[in-house]
């Protein structure tokens, strides 16, 4: 997911997701001004041309000159942190078609994660969350091909394809041997804002955050208040699996229900080139109560919306620790703009002042999500302060993701959903619980939901009392 921003002649992107960044566009030639090139830089650069020429005579078999030097580029950017890398034509081109929240494939959202190719979270009603795909599980094989070894834009690559065409993916998830899954793929149109009424309760999940999120928005509140009318007492946003996408939706979004005050800064490592983001005046939910429901599935993007509404204490957020995304990368489009590099270029900062870099947000209320059963052996990661090289927090050491104070606890008595059963519109695709990661293993009931529901009723019961 990216963020995009037009200039006068680049085209930048601000990502907030778990596989991306945010952007900014900075001519090339700008930035080299800033640098002075030492006598071992243009050693190293020699020992490049060494290795280059080298190469493209012996190595066993041919390889073109763009294959090596897309590939040393690469390796140059990905060494950096989890979120840096180069987008050839292909890539880049999907990357902005998928902002545009359509695009052909099979709906997941991916990054890299010690050499394999891990799902952040499946999009909504798109063959793979449909097919039963989960956040944290990791895509070992396609169509019987193993794909480590793959770079995550070659690994996409092979997922997308003309729509109605097969293949098969091989998944790994925790506490159940490898298992494959034939998808069929289609034209993923990505409608990032659903909304239903629950009872007396607007419930308006976002998904991510593409260029039609903030009019979904709209739409939604719109939808709820023709619907519910006085009967309204709240809403609960649904931020859960929510991977991010641009920063000016997420901006945006946070706007719709602030009246005032900072919404989030981003600083480089030169501080003149901080920038601030604040809310206008206007409360979209006529400052009704909002429950805000996050998981470990919630970043970036999402994460900037949650820390906005906590920090200015318009929201209560109900869930397990989001993500921890708290990096920004800039798409910097290459050459003639064919290509693009993606880069890590800033931190972000709740209202607060609080950097959430691979500590995530906590939430308010902790509640786990209703698990049947408890997997027992080796947890799979599932947030930014377990990715490799990821960025370190400079503003407080990353906390232990098994030190949180008890968490609500879900009913014993679940009943298991029948097989093959998928989660209701809005519910999480996994079960949210950072201890112990049962995929899988969902309760068909919606817990976190139910809380949530239950919480912004008996706000609305104790602000009508006040009154009186």
């Amino acid at each position: 997911m990216t963020f995009i921003q037009k200039t006068t002649k680049f085209s930048t992107a601000l990502l907030f997701s778990a596989g991306a960044a945010v952007m900014s566009a900075v001519p090339l030639a700008a930035q080299a001004a800033d640098t002075k090139f030492s006598n071992d830089t243009y050693k190293y650069l020699e020992l490049f041309g060494d290795v280059f020429e080298r190469v493209r005579r012996d190595y066993v078999e041919e390889v073109t000159d763009q294959e090596l030097l897309e590939s040393a580029i690469n390796g140059m950017l990905t060494s950096l942190d989890p979120h840096s890398g180069y987008l050839p034509a292909k890539s880049f081109q999907d990357m902005q078609e998928q902002t545009k929240g359509e695009f052909g494939g099979l709906g997941i959202e991916l990054n890299m994660e010690n050499g394999l190719v891990r799902v952040v979270s499946p999009i909504d009603d798109t063959p793979a969350a449909k097919a039963g795909v989960q956040p944290g599980d990791y895509i070992i094989a396609i169509d019987a091909k193993p794909i480590i070894g793959l770079t995550l834009n070659e690994a996409v690559e092979k997922m997308r394809g003309a729509p109605d065409t097969e293949l098969t993916i091989t998944i790994r998830r925790q506490g159940v041997d490898p298992f494959d899954l034939k998808l069929k793929r289609a034209i993923i149109k990505v409608q990032s804002v659903r909304s239903r009424v629950e009872g007396d309760v607007g419930y308006i999940r976002v998904t991510s955050f593409n260029e039609q999120t903030q009019t979904g928005l709209e739409n939604a509140v719109k939808d709820l208040n023709t619907k519910l009318g006085g009967k309204l007492k709240g809403y609960v946003l649904d931020l859960r699996n929510n991977p991010g996408g641009l920063l000016d939706q997420a901006v945006s979004v946070s706007d719709s229900f602030l009246e005032r005050g900072e919404i989030v800064s981003t600083r480089t490592r030169r501080l003149e080139d901080t920038q601030r983001y604040n809310a206008k005046a206007g409360d979209l939910a006529q400052g009704k109560p909002l429950v805000v429901l996050i998981n470990d599935g919630s970043a970036s993007a999402s994460e900037i919306v949650a820390g906005a509404l906590q920090d200015h204490g318009r929201a209560v957020l109900l869930g397990v620790k989001s993500f921890g995304k708290g990096s920004v990368q800039t798409i910097i489009p290459l050459g003639r703009g064919e290509s693009a590099m993606r880069l890590t270029t800033a931190r972000y900062y709740t209202p607060s002042g609080r950097s959430i870099q691979a500590t995530g947000i906590e939430p308010d209320i902790e509640v786990k999500q209703a698990l049947i059963q408890r997997p027992t052996g080796p947890r799979f990661n599932r947030s930014e302060a377990d990715l490799p090289g990821a960025l370190r927090n400079e503003t407080t050491a990353p906390q232990s993701r098994n030190a949180a104070p008890p968490a609500a606890t879900p009913p014993a008595n679940a009943t298991p959903p029948a097989p093959g059963a998928l989660n209701a519109p809005g519910a999480s695709n996994t079960a949210a619980n950072p201890n112990a990661e049962g995929r899988g293993t969902e309760d068909t009931e919606d817990y976190q939901l139910a809380r949530a529901l239950d919480l912004l009723r008996g706000i609305s019961i104790y602000q009508r009392s006040s009154l009186n």
